[in-house]
């Protein structure tokens, strides 16, 4: 077999990277999944033999038949798929377990590489674009809409303006949908960076050669390696996994994000502004090692483990950094002189030494005194992981660099604050500046002050969350005691444990770091006593949660906001008024204003989704959105909505851009909290080039929605007016899909049954995705099923009812009670949210596969329940697929999204056979073969089916 990725020509692959459009443009795609796909055959028959690899072709062959003959009319077709399908599930049948796990690995694992080589056509195609020039143009892009800003009289003035509103917070969260293992995790991005190398024009034969090889290798490795936990990760597990994401990407995009910005300005309006003098768009925040709502083992101990692993992680990271400017900044005094600044902080340090120069740094540096000054910045950082450890004076003399480097850090005081470290970065990069080194200072100090202002000496935010319920407890049980005749008796362990999570919020605070933790989410929040709940519980536990300016050498602390999460359709709707409530209160009204006079909101799109459907749950939070803002104006607030997003449709989730640009109009100040979890988080942030793509993509959209340059323009769509007629529509709509939602899936006693029964839900806890249990508390009921094992399940069973159940119920009715097709169609074309809903739900029905759907049905018990509820979604499926396509003007589903059409079409008959043994094993269990080989084998289907969707849940 010659080589894989040995180009006829490198001038057709330079043609490759060119296109624009048409076959040539996605010919590396096909190439780097034809030759992954012959590689991991050789790995199969290498690894497992010939016959396996021989019945992995038999069932992908007969599934594709099957496919193939589905797609024809007539009878002869039908018993044609018939027997395609019979004789698939008579070869699924017939493996034993150990077999059925192989076959089950194989497939997942073709779909783990087909999954990188799209990954790295994603960012082959953003190279293509930044050479063409294109990437400016594209929606989305920082320049693309600074250049429709300044097209419509937007002054570059107002530009900076509305730019220094904008502030995006990421917030990680390890919710449970990530099913790969670390290990998998960083194997995957070892072929990712390997299938990089092999697109570098031009690769010498020998080199594409040991590419090839190295590829081969690590899947090879992967085969070898457990893709499904043996055990159940631990919250400091997910801590981890949140952290690595800093190293792969984010340390490295933001400083290039920041230069891309800068850049963006000056080409739109010619502003020549330093990438460190921009004002900061961006922070980023956690719930991992905070989030303890159904979760026992986010203990208060972890909480404060959390905390100082990031903040570690972090200042590892700057160590790393300030050595690598040592080794690079080597201006000597005598070439340069240096400023009078950096020369009185520098004798300053070199004060408190107390030896001889030749001892503190050896022989070296004698006029190099940057580096000497660095040298004290980086001993002042190593001394901030140590400041609980007591100073001593001095050490013995050194007898090497770096035994002499040890001595400052013994001697130097650590840095208080990030304002501390800044400032001392500062002095140095004006030295440089005045003194011809400007160059040098963008090169080598802007990147770190970038990272400065963005991560502080914290890293990250750590919200803190727990359930309204458990508060109410908790500070019931905990004053109830004091106000009886008899003496209080030992707390309970829940009280215990929340009460202790505030002294421990308590004593973070008191540090260094009090801006690491700011907010304290409250799930379920319903009136305005589950907020004040949090703010008696807090000072019970000695918890200061008002704000306050740094003073008399005390740190400036923002305090500790409650965040209400409103979650169900009615708490949606009674926010407005709870609120209002709660900032008419003098005493509450206190706290806001050491707050900025800013009130965080949560808005939770999983949980509002599964109680009330697609578009009742899409339009409730729009409307409360823009009733929050109504009563915050009212009352003179600033605020801040929090966005619980999901990764999946069914959760929230979907194109970023298009959801934020979708608020209501006059209703968002520039800044937005918005969750980013489970396996989104390695799609968007697994690499600097994704990273910097999805980070730019928030940042563009939430200027686009601040400056709406649409609506200025006279010929311009998407303006994010909502007009009456509109407003109407959306109203009856979504009371429309909401009566069909809750008599077939609230209502319905049946429902939760036919859930349990005919899809893997039960199975999830096997897969051992993530340390937080799947339901709440209490016996099983929709209330205390989670979101998220909710949208798992009909995604794993191919039905994906969260993303368009009652869409098509609503849009019939609506019709036939004389609403206009006209009035839906403009809106599909110039209403963002509705635009944004209709595609999301034609997302979501384009991933359905009822063939599929139908054989998981066939798992109920109970006949009559199986026929009567498939039946149904079956009939909504068929009503929501024809509204769609009424409604956009299409022929069929995904007809304007070629992109997807396609990879849904050539990915099914992969899936297919996972399906087939996941359905298969299901059966065996319930039939009494519940052992641990067959956990792991439905687990392994779990895994399969996930990367072969790109979704979990």
């Amino acid at each position: 077999m010659g080589l894989l990725w040995n180009p006829e020509s490198w001038s057709q692959r330079l043609a490759e990277l060119q296109a624009e459009s048409g076959d040539l443009k996605d010919a590396p795609l096909r190439r780097d999944v034809r030759s992954l796909g012959m590689l991991l055959g050789e790995v199969l028959r290498e690894q497992v033999g010939d016959e396996l690899f021989a019945q992995v072709e038999e069932l992908r062959l007969s599934t594709i038949r099957r496919r193939e003959a589905e797609a024809q009319t007539g009878n002869e077709a039908a018993i044609s798929a018939a027997e395609h399908a019979a004789s698939a599930m008579s070869l699924v049948h017939q493996l034993p377990v150990d077999r059925a796990l192989l076959l089950t690995r194989a497939f997942g694992f073709y779909f783990e590489l087909i999954n990188l080589a799209e990954t790295n056509h994603r960012k082959r195609r953003r190279l293509a674009l930044q050479l063409s020039g294109a990437a400016g143009k594209q929606r989305g892009s920082l320049a693309g809409t600074l250049r429709a800003m300044e097209r419509v009289g937007i002054s570059a003035a107002e530009a900076l303006e509305w730019l220094r509103k904008v502030l995006v917070v990421p917030v990680f969260t390890a919710h449970p949908t990530e099913v790969a293992r670390r290990s998998v995790m960083f194997k995957r991005r070892r072929i990712g960076e390997l299938l990089e190398q092999l697109d570098r024009i031009p690769v010498p034969q020998e080199n594409l050669a040991r590419l090839e090889e190295q590829v081969l290798a690590e899947i090879t490795s992967l085969w070898q390696t457990d893709e499904v936990r043996s055990r159940r990760p631990t919250v400091y597990d997910e801590i981890k996994m949140g952290l690595d994401y800093y190293d792969v990407s984010i340390f490295a995009t933001l400083p290039s994000l920041y230069r891309e910005i800068a850049d963006a300005l000056n080409a739109a309006y010619g502003l020549t502004i330093e990438a460190h003098e921009l004002p900061k768009v961006l922070e980023f925040g956690s719930w991992i090692g905070g989030d303890r709502d159904g979760n026992p083992f986010v203990t208060p101990e972890v909480t404060r483990n959390a905390i100082q692993l990031a903040r570690e992680h972090l200042l590892h990271f700057y160590d790393g950094q300030l050595q690598m400017v040592i080794d690079l900044l080597s201006t000597s005094a005598q070439q340069m002189p240096v400023s009078t600044a950096l020369r009185e902080r520098l004798d300053e340090y070199e004060s408190r030494i107390r030896t001889a120069e030749s001892q503190a740094y050896g022989q070296f540096f004698e006029f190099e005194l940057y580096r000497r000054f660095l040298i004290c910045v980086r001993a002042r950082t190593r001394q901030t992981m140590n400041s609980s450890a007591p100073l001593a004076a001095a050490l013995a003399r050194p007898s090497t660099l770096a035994e002499a480097q040890e001595m400052l850090v013994q001697v130097l005081p650590g840095y208080t604050s990030a304002e501390e470290f800044a400032a001392d970065l500062s002095i140095l990069r004006e030295s440089l500046a005045a003194n011809r080194g400007l160059r040098i200072a963008r090169n080598l100090i802007d990147p770190l002050l970038l990272l400065v202002q963005t991560f502080g000496l914290h890293l990250h935010t750590l919200d803190i969350r727990q359930h309204a319920k458990q508060h109410a407890v908790a500070l019931k049980e905990a004053i109830a005691d004091t106000l009886g005749k008899k003496l209080p008796g030992a707390l309970s362990p829940e009280t215990a444990n929340i009460l202790e999570t505030f002294r421990v919020i308590a004593e973070v605070k008191a540090g260094c770091t009090p801006e690491a933790i700011r907010h304290y989410v409250i799930s379920g929040a319903t009136c305005v006593e589950d907020v004040l709940a949090v703010v008696r519980l807090g000072r019970l536990a000695g918890v200061r949660l008002e704000g306050t300016e740094a003073r008399d050498g005390q740190h400036r602390d923002p305090g500790v906001m409650p965040v209400p999460l409103f979650e169900s359709i009615e708490d949606l709707r009674n926010a407005p008024e709870v609120c209002r409530e709660l900032w008419a209160r003098p005493d509450y009204r206190a706290l806001l204003a050491s707050w900025g006079n800013t009130q965080e909101v949560m808005l939770g799109y999983s949980d509002s989704n599964k109680d009330g459907g697609m578009l009742t749950s899409t339009w409730e939070i729009f409307r409360a959105h823009r009733a929050l803002h109504e009563v915050a104006r009212e009352a003179g607030l600033h605020l801040r909505l929090f966005h619980g997003r999901g990764g999946t449709v069914g959760r929230g989730g979907g194109p970023t851009h298009r959801a934020i640009f979708a608020q209501p109009l006059d209703s968002f100040d520039g800044q937005l909290r918005i969750t980013e979890q489970g396996e989104v988080l390695n799609f968007k942030y697994a690499d600097v080039v994704l990273a910097e793509r999805n980070l730019e993509l928030m940042i563009a959209a939430s200027l686009d929605s601040l400056a709406r340059p649409n609506a200025r323009d006279p010929q311009g769509h998407f303006t994010g007016v909502l007009l009456p007629e509109w407003e109407q529509a959306l109203d009856r709509l979504s009371t429309l899909a909401y009566e069909c939602y809750k008599r077939h899936i609230l209502d319905d006693p049946g429902l939760l049954k036919y859930f349990g029964q005919s899809t893997p839900m039960g199975e999830l806890e096997h897969a051992k995705i993530g340390s937080r249990p799947s339901k709440r508390k209490g016996s099983l009921s929709l209330d205390t099923l989670r979101a998220i094992p909710w949208v798992f399940g009909w995604t794993q069973s191919r039905l994906l009812i969260p993303a368009w159940f009652g869409v098509g119920y609503a849009v019939e009715q609506f019709l036939a009670e004389g609403g206009s097709i006209t009035t839906l169609t403009t809106m599909a074309k110039e209403f963002p949210l509705f635009i944004d809903l209709i595609r999301n739900v034609e997302m979501g029905l384009g991933k359905v596969d009822l063939g599929t759907a139908r054989l998981y049905s066939t798992l109920v018990e109970d006949k009559e329940l199986r026929k009567r509820i498939y039946c149904e979604f079956e009939r909504e499926y068929h009503r929501t697929m024809q509204a769609v396509l009424q409604i956009t003007r299409q022929t069929e589903l995904l007809q304007n999204n070629p992109v997807l059409a396609r990879s849904i079409k050539l990915r099914n008959p992969y899936v297919d056979p996972m399906h087939l043994i996941q359905v298969d094993l299901l059966r065996r269990k319930r039939a009494g073969e519940d052992t641990p080989e067959v956990n792991r084998a439905i687990s392994a289907t779990i895994s399969g089916i996930s990367a072969g969707l790109r979704n979990t849940g």
